[in-house]
């Protein structure tokens, strides 16, 4: 193919991808642009045009249509990524039980570098000296201003004990760090006593089998108990929504406990119709500006439904449902396909959950959790 017929093919299909998706503009109101479909159109145009007459060189097809890509579907809200090959295979081996982590959370919007909003206590990344609040602009010398939220995340972990270099931007400084990854915890999930309460249930990760070595392992021992139980969700984004849905269904039992809105408007009800192993045991929610997705429906729903007080930070908005799409060349789509309702109509995309009793400024530590329980 000659670069002339290239140039002409890479223009028209970004024109045609692009057209279809402004055209599409009503998928999930509020994530994408306000703009007139008529006005983003002349716009692409416009831009097009420029780049056909006025760009230095000719542009490389394949390149250009996978940053088209990537900015396109990357700008759609904060979950929805374009994943290249690498991405993918770190995105299929998300589950693995023993990934060595760092144990930081990333917040990132589009066209911003992404922001430390969780650390799990020792890990290496607290060890370095990593805080709240700090921007990471490089991941082995990777600039992350053009990665997703999605990718930042996945690219923390490796299946190997290897070094991972951070360009960390503080509010008087930048500088860089080498962290090795580890494996932060054996189980999706950790128990431990604390004065006053029933122990302090801790979930790392809603993956299976989650809810079913808790219900070996952990109800048997609760059963007898009438002190308040703990439920730590503090730094808990990763996970599934149908173990989201068990773990809600050990506390409260009901038809209907929100639901996912999908496009036109199609309500996918969510329901716990076992019986509640733990209906009669008080409860208290941790949460923080980590707890996302499942686990941030967790705490809606148990929130809702009256069966426990949250205590912690209000989350960020973050529970959907998302699709994975596996295009020829090995890369992705992960898109967003519907937003979470509580059963009473309230959305909790982009609005998150409001703790009843919140702890001021960023202190996430676990005696000041626990103070404010007891």
């Amino acid at each position: 193919m000659t670069k002339k017929r290239a140039r002409i093919l890479l223009f028209s299909v970004l024109a045609l991808v692009l057209l279809f998706f402004l055209l599409e503009m009503s998928f999930l109101p509020g994530l994408i642009s306000k703009l007139s479909p008529d006005r983003n159109f002349e716009l692409l145009g416009k831009v097009i045009q420029l780049i056909k007459n006025d760009y230095i060189e000719e542009a490389n097809p394949d390149k250009t249509m996978k940053g088209a890509f990537k900015g396109m579907v990357d700008s759609l809200d904060v979950l929805s990524s374009y994943l290249d090959k690498e991405s993918m295979l770190r995105y299929s081996q998300r589950k693995e039980a023993n990934l060595k982590d760092i144990g930081i959370v990333l917040y990132k919007r589009y066209g911003s570098f992404p922001q430390v909003i969780g650390i799990n206590e020792n890990s290496p990344a607290e060890k370095k000296g990593i805080q709240l609040g700090d921007f990471i602009s490089s991941l082995d010398g990777r600039s992350t201003l053009t990665m997703s939220m999605t990718e930042a995340n996945l690219y923390l972990k490796n299946r190997d004990e290897k070094t991972i270099k951070l360009r960390i931007l503080k509010r008087e400084e930048t500088k860089e760090v080498s962290v090795e990854r580890t494996v932060l915890f054996e189980e999706p999930f950790s128990y431990a006593k604390a004065k006053g309460t029933s122990g302090i249930l801790k979930i790392h990760q809603l993956y299976p089998p989650c809810v079913k070595k808790i219900r070996q392992e952990i109800i048997p021992g609760l059963k007898p108990e009438k002190r308040t139980l703990i439920l730590d969700l503090r730094d808990c984004h990763e996970g599934e929504i149908g173990e989201a849905r068990k773990l809600i269904n050990l506390f409260l039992r009901s038809p209907n406990i929100g639901y996912f809105e999908t496009k036109g408007g199609t309500k996918e009800i969510l329901s716990c119709p076992e019986d509640a192993e733990l209906e009669k045991l008080p409860l208290v929610i941790w949460t923080n500006r980590a707890t996302i997705g499942p686990a941030e429906a967790v705490a809606g729903v148990l929130k809702e439904f009256k069966r426990g007080k949250i205590i912690g930070h209000p989350t960020l908005g973050l529970v959907a449902k998302q699709n994975i799409f596996v295009l020829d060349d090995g890369s992705g789509l992960l898109l967003t396909s519907g937003i979470f309702y509580l059963r009473s109509g309230e959305k909790l995309w982009e609005k998150g959950i409001k703790p009843d009793i919140k702890i001021n400024g960023e202190d996430q530590s676990l005696s000041t959790y626990l103070k404010k329980s007891l």
